[in-house]
């Protein structure tokens, strides 16, 4: 390894991991690193208009591959940027590692430029957070950060490295990936886990982010069809079981319709298979409540009865569980899975029909599905306008929805973004409101500049609706800070280089959806809505009045 330094080194390493995409905002921090970076044929660096933009797409582009995702950031400025993707990712269970440039060791403790403790500050949001100022630990650091990102509960893990490291020689050869072994349930635990489920009349799942990382989308689908358990997708997580299968029951999200809440309420035995049962799944802890019978399966076994008091906890990958149950011992009854289908079709269906006039955004939304392949993929912000696609899509294949469970705003521009540079040769749509939209905006020159085709659609009612409908709600008529005053999104978008159009009536959407498909480039569509419709279940005048 003779005339390597730290940087070709950590180059080396990621090149090995499978790296291709590494996203960030330059900075002189760490510039020998990015000459190593242009060295290697192996790796692209992705410049971004902003650090949180540069997390958010590797966060998506890891989440997009299956594999991990890379960001820079530099010192005290830029690690504060990105800190909202590295919360995304923790809440993810995204495997991310984030490089952090830190100021010359010499100027540590003098108040230096930009001087920060990065792993103090970043460790709260992180799987696990370091700086390494010894050159020769960085391989071994680096090393441990990329297995630490992927073992277990994946998730983020943050090297600060002084900008001095860099250029010092490293001997060691670069670090290549590790097997990765995945905890099997014990026969115990698989036979206790059987015997409960044999004995349930109302049985369960909640299906969580530990099925999609564990790939066992398949095996659960052969699971309920065997066992007859209807399936419900924990919050953001609904590309786990197609949602066109007959043992599909819905997404748990804010606002679920109670139809779909009582599947979990409704249950005597609730299978936490790879999910978290965090506030918004559980539907603020209520569902299940406290006196169910709960079963949770997890990889990390701090979160087993985190949340809720278990009859059974096994610390297993979701995989490995679903194998080692197997097939029932004899013929279940299909009559609780096919009522609960039934629920989900009732609330969820929407009749096609066409609005000359305005929008309904239920109509976008069947428009969106139609006019889709089933393995596009969609990436949503956070707002209430995510709760027509929560509702109302249907996504029938596996790994074609990238979102945040951190409920971040601005996600889904950089999301998209990251998501198109992992699968080209998809279509990549992003869902938006106004306000996250804007949050993250920059980032539709970084599409623009590297020629990506997605399509970026933005609700637009001016204002930041999720805020607004907590106003109306607990101070009816009395709004501050949540209306919003917008620039010419069509003139925007066609200002950074990107294709424009807006939407007025929901009858003219599928003709401006296929135009912007066509776009060799990025395209924006613009969806003027009404601001009175609040949410899907409610209107402003009805919050006003009590009466939702």
């Amino acid at each position: 390894m003779s005339g390597h330094t730290v940087a070709t080194h950590l180059v080396a390493s990621l090149a090995e991991h499978g790296v291709r995409k590494v996203f960030g905002v330059p900075s002189e921090s760490f510039t020998t690193l990015m000459e190593a970076l242009r060295a290697e044929p192996a790796l692209t660096f992705v410049t971004a208009r902003h650090e949180g933009g540069a997390a958010f797409m590797a966060e998506a582009h890891a989440a997009a591959s299956d594999g991990v995702g890379v960001v820079l950031g530099g010192r005290a400025v830029g690690a504060a940027n990105l800190s909202i993707g590295v919360h995304t990712a923790r809440e993810n269970s995204t495997p991310l590692l984030v490089l952090v440039g830190q100021m010359n060791s010499r100027h540590r403790g003098r108040e230096g430029f930009q001087e920060t403790d990065v792993a103090a500050f970043l460790g709260p949001v992180a799987k696990h957070a370091v700086e390494e100022s010894d050159p020769r630990r960085v391989p071994d650091a680096v090393d441990r950060a990329l297995q630490l990102a992927l073992r277990g509960r994946r998730g983020p893990v943050v090297l600060s490295l002084p900008e001095d490291v860099f250029d010092h020689p490293a001997d060691a050869a670069p670090a290549r990936p590790a097997t990765v072994t995945r905890p099997e349930p014990s026969a115990a635990d698989a036979a206790a886990l059987r015997a409960l489920l044999s004995r349930a009349e109302r049985p369960v799942v909640i299906a969580g982010a530990g099925v999609k990382q564990a790939g066992a989308e398949a095996n659960l689908v052969a699971f309920s069809e065997a066992w007859q358990i209807p399936v419900v997708a924990a919050w953001r997580r609904h590309d786990v079981f197609p949602n066109d299968h007959p043992r599909y029951a819905g997404h748990l999200q804010m606002g679920t319709h109670p139809e779909l809440v009582a599947t979990v309420r409704e249950a005597d035995l609730v299978l936490a298979l790879g999910a978290r049962l965090n506030e918004i799944t559980t539907q603020g802890y209520t569902a299940p409540d406290r006196r169910q019978r709960v079963v949770q399966v997890d990889v990390e076994p701090g979160q087993l009865g985190k949340t809720y008091p278990l009859v059974l906890g096994v610390h297993a990958d979701a995989l490995h569980t679903l194998r080692a149950l197997g097939a029932p011992s004899a013929p279940r009854d299909p009559a609780w899975a096919d009522q609960r289908r039934a629920a989900y079709l009732r609330v969820t269906t929407v009749e096609p029909a066409e609005h000359p006039d305005r929008v309904d955004n239920r109509q976008i939304v069947r428009a969106l599905r139609a006019g889709l392949p089933d393995d596009a993929i969609v990436t949503n912000d956070a707002g209430n306008f995510a709760g027509w696609l929560h509702t109302f899509f249907r996504f029938p294949l596996a790994r074609t929805y990238v979102g945040a469970a951190s409920g971040a705003m601005g996600y889904a521009l950089p999301a998209a973004i990251g998501a198109k540079l992992a699968e080209p040769d998809r279509t990549v749509v992003s869902v938006s409101g106004d306000g996250g939209f804007l949050m993250t905006v920059q980032e539709l020159e970084t599409a623009v500049r590297l020629r990506l085709s997605l399509v970026a659609l933005v609700f637009n009612n001016n204002m930041y609706g999720s805020i607004r409908m907590h106003q109306e709600r607990a101070y009816p008529g009395r709004v501050i800070g949540s209306d919003l005053g917008n620039p010419d999104l069509v003139g925007l978008a066609r200002a950074f280089g990107a294709f424009g159009a807006r939407v007025t009536a929901d009858a003219d959407f599928p003709a401006v959806l296929r135009t912007a498909l066509d776009q060799p480039g990025p395209a924006v569509i613009e969806i003027v809505t009404d601001p009175e419709q609040i949410s899907v279940w409610s209107t402003l005048t009805q919050l006003r009045e009590g009466t939702t």
